[in-house]
């Protein structure tokens, strides 16, 4: 991702909902229902859900019951394919079926992907938590439910490099190896990528929230694509969010 080719940071064990990985094959498919009904667990703009792997790899398809699996996902999976830097895989619940499918956004190009697994493969966790970012204003906010819990001012991307709009998720916590980065102490990468540029210092060119090591440049449209943020705003972010926090980014 574009904050990983750079920070070389170490992956860090954030709040989530995970349990410990089974290495057990994959359920086999629901039974096919003639009648459905997609529901969305209560979700809503205060409570919405993470699905986490039970095993050490998952399979989505494109469709409830439509056979072949298109897409297969390691869980963990590597920053940087650095086996020292093991990521828990999760995704963002969109819908979930009652015949025994889930809806999930998927981290992979274009961004706004979304796919369906089988709900048994997944544990489902809650999250009060959400964050919405304001690129004209340069405003990040993070709810907890209804209440603003925090507020602080940003830095987006360049005219050249704009932050992609759309719905993302946090999908791995970084920590900086030393002080002083262009990153700062912490960087959470998100689910989506770059619209205009395909690779970013070695890395993939996903995007992502970090810190900074110049403060003059918060409030300003001044980076690759990544949303800038205040080092004490960020450290005290990654006590509460889970991975799998959805994530808004609007103009």
């Amino acid at each position: 991702m574009a904050v990983s080719g750079a920070i070389a940071a170490v992956a860090v064990r954030a709040r989530h909902h995970r349990r410990d990985v089974v290495a057990t094959a994959p359920s086999p498919p629901p039974p096919t229902s003639t009648s459905t009904t997609t529901t969305t667990l209560a979700q809503t703009d205060e409570v919405t859900y993470i699905a986490t792997p039970r095993a050490g790899y998952i399979v989505v398809y494109d469709a409830p019951n439509q056979e072949p699996a298109t897409k297969l996902f390691p869980n963990p999976w590597y920053v940087n394919d650095d086996h020292n830097a093991a990521v828990p895989l999760v995704f963002h619940v969109e819908s979930r079926r009652d015949d025994g499918w889930t809806e999930v956004q998927l981290p992979i190009r274009p961004n706004g992907s979304l796919g369906w697994v089988r709900t048994d493969d997944v544990v489902l966790s809650a999250t009060h938590y959400r964050i919405t970012i304001e690129l004209g204003a340069h405003r990040l906010r993070v709810y907890r439910d209804k209440t603003v819990f925090l507020e602080d001012t940003v830095a987006v991307g360049a005219p050249a490099t704009p932050t992609p709009l759309g719905k993302y998720y946090i999908r791995a916590l970084l920590k900086a190896p030393a002080p002083g980065t262009v990153y700062g102490p912490f960087a959470y990468g998100l689910s989506g990528y770059s619209e205009v540029l395909q690779t970013f210092n070695g890395g993939d060119a996903e995007f992502g929230i970090h810190g900074n090591d110049d403060a003059s440049k918060l409030g300003t449209d001044a980076s690759h694509g990544c949303i800038r943020m205040s080092n004490d705003a960020i450290t005290l972010l990654t006590t509460v969010l889970p991975l799998g926090t959805p994530v808004e980014i609007t103009e």
